[in-house]
Parts: C-alpha cells; structure tokens; sequence
C-alpha cells in the first residue's frame, strides 16, 4: 500500500444528461461558478467545468448515440463518473500500481508532459479513477484559462 496520497485530486466528473439543466443545478443551488466548457466530438462528449469553493465540478453530457457516456447514463443514470488526480509522472505510477496487482486502463500520451490512465473501477472499489498530468486531463492548469 502507499504511504503517500496518489496526487492532489484535480476534478470530480459527473455524467449528465443536459449540461444547461446540471449547470443550473449547481450554478443556482450549489453556488459553483462557471469556469470553462469545452467539446470533443471525436470522444463523444462536451463538458462544462466549474468552481465550487476551491473544487472542480466538471459536468460531462454525451454527445451522439453512441457516447460512452450515453451508455453509462443508461446503465449507472447520472452521477459521479471519476475522480482526477493529478501527478507528476503518470507513466511510473501507472507501471508501479501494476506491479501491484491494480488494474490500470486507457493509457495515453497526448504530449511529453500530458498523460492520462484510469484505474479501472474493478479495482477500486467501483470508483472509476484517471491520473492525470497536463492538457488536458487536468481542469485546474492555465492552458483552460479563458475558454469559454
């Protein structure tokens, strides 16, 4: 087991069927402040991140039928998806929580200093959880500053 925590938790994602009606849910009850939102059409998503007292909400609705996250609303309804911790060098975390015996899936390199991996939820007690380094796994970097 590790001694140290994994990373600092970046963001906790949650599937939703409509942003505009989670957004207002936690804009207008919750207090959060927008921060960005984004689209990746390729991934089947959009999401829209906000802040919430120093935590990151990051809202996620699935774009197209096909959508991972369609078929995860479909089966688990809306809620919690994962949580994003950062850290410095994803890659040897990955390869030591192997070694472990922790099911480590979905590895990529976007650019030498940005990786991403989920520990898968069989693993982890049914929490799906991405370690993250750089743009754009994680919400709270500069390089998101701005978008709107």
């Amino acid at each position: 087991m590790a001694n140290q925590p994994i990373g600092k938790l970046d963001h906790i994602g949650m599937a939703v069927k409509s942003l505009a009606e989670a957004r207002r849910f936690w804009e207008e009850v919750m207090g959060a402040k927008f921060l960005f939102e984004w689209e990746n059409p390729k991934a089947g998503y959009k999401l829209v991140n906000l802040d919430l007292n120093g935590l990151t909400v990051e809202l996620l609705e699935p774009l197209g039928d096909d959508s991972f996250l369609r078929k995860f609303i479909e089966r688990k309804g809306e809620g919690m998806h994962h949580m994003t911790f950062a850290l410095g060098d994803v890659k040897a975390k990955a390869n030591e929580l192997k070694g472990q015996g922790v099911r480590v899936v979905d590895e990529v390199e976007y650019s030498p200093t940005s990786y991403e991996c989920f520990i898968s939820p069989r693993s982890s007690h049914g929490v799906l959880i991405q370690l993250g380094s750089g743009y754009p796994t994680l919400s709270n970097i500069p390089e998101w500053l701005g978008k709107k």
